[in-house]
């Protein structure tokens, strides 16, 4: 009995000297764990040094308006944080959204590197297109400025066709990958365009890398739709241009930073 004690006097104390050198951790609270995601239509003091400009204020369609024109149609919005094009069908019978057509930046911009994240109604169509050049002899931004194409890939016809998916230079080149989210998620675009070095990034993933006005370059123009547009693809500046495909369609932490400048 006595030895019975007397270990368990033991144990007591080893135990009371363990514990003594162990420390419990804090438990971590559900704010303490939660991810702080950067605030919606607004620039870092980071970004501000480096030259970033904000394109869209998040509660306003300032610096915004139609393709070839001054004013902006009422089928443009403004909605939870985002530009959204609530296409209606045009009674006209018209490709476009009534009272919607393409938007365009105020400013025109040469070499540049552009962020922006776009999502896209079920079976939707649209793209975003750069240096392009407004001009009575233009009626649509595409006929001068390159595409990123702006699709659901998993619905849209235009998928089925190669060079017309989600991150491709619009009829020109093909993603090396397809890196596009499903309808309802935003996707994160990164365009990098330099003298004529384009670079398309969708979701973290450079997807297209290409020169243009090389040899290259010029057979492609002449194998697709752009062989009839003698002026695509030759400025080396232009505006940015959110396209009206008729289906409705969302952008959001529009930036761009001048490169050179």
């Amino acid at each position: 009995m006595k030895h019975t004690i007397h270990i368990l006097s033991v144990l007591a104390l080893l135990t009371t000297f363990t514990g003594c050198g162990k420390k419990t951790a804090p438990e971590q609270t559900t704010e303490d764990s939660a991810i702080h995601e950067p605030a919606l239509n607004t620039l870092t003091g980071e970004e501000q040094e480096a030259g970033w400009e904000l394109l869209f204020d998040g509660t306003t369609l300032n610096g915004w308006r139609n393709f070839g024109k001054q004013g902006i149609g009422s089928s443009w919005k403004v909605q939870d944080d985002a530009i959204y094009l609530d296409a209606q069908k045009d009674p006209s019978g018209g490709w476009q959204a009534a009272d919607g057509g393409d938007i365009t930046t105020d400013g025109v911009y040469a070499d540049f590197e552009l962020q922006i994240e776009w999502k896209i109604a079920p079976c939707g169509n649209s793209g975003i297109v750069y240096r392009s050049v407004e001009s009575d002899k233009y009626q649509y931004a595409w006929q001068t400025g390159p595409e990123m194409q702006v699709l659901d890939n998993d619905c849209h016809p235009d998928a089925k066709i190669e060079k017309h998916r989600a991150g491709d230079l619009y009829d020109l080149v093909a993603v090396s990958e397809e890196t596009v989210k499903p309808v309802g998620e935003w996707n994160a675009v990164r365009l990098v365009v330099q003298g004529g070095s384009v670079e398309h990034w969708l979701n973290g993933v450079k997807v297209v890398d290409i020169e243009m006005g090389t040899d290259q370059w010029r057979k492609m123009l002449a194998n697709s739709k752009w062989k009839d547009f003698p002026d695509f693809s030759t400025a080396r500046e232009g505006h940015i241009v959110l396209q009206d495909h008729g289906d409705p369609v969302w952008f959001r932490n529009i930036k761009i930073r001048r490169i050179g400048e």
